[in-house]
């Protein structure tokens, strides 16, 4: 076996540490963005979950939209949400 001078072995020791360094670096950046992508992983499943209530809400809101077209439907709403009546009609609320 070869013997390494005081200079070979100096550059061979720094040349592991750089090496052991950069090795260090690239696992802390894949961890670093592994948890950033379970935290987007979460965020989307949260926002898919908005999003389908909201379309839940639009649509229950259209079927509104268009049951309001009628207006006979639209004038018992009325009554029965806004207390309007009709003509010599009286409202009496009971609690």
């Amino acid at each position: 076996m070869m013997k390494l001078t005081h200079k070979e072995r100096r550059r061979v020791i720094l040349t592991g540490i750089i090496c052991f360094f950069i090795i260090g670096l690239c696992i802390i950046s894949s961890v670093d963005n592994i948890i950033k992508i379970g935290q987007k992983k979460e965020e989307k499943k949260e926002l898919t979950q908005r999003l389908n209530n909201l379309k839940d809400e639009e649509e229950t809101l259209s079927d509104d939209v268009e049951k309001l077209k009628n207006p006979e439907y639209a004038a018992r709403y009325a009554r029965e949400k806004y207390l309007y009546s009709k003509n010599g009609e009286k409202i009496l609320k009971i609690d």
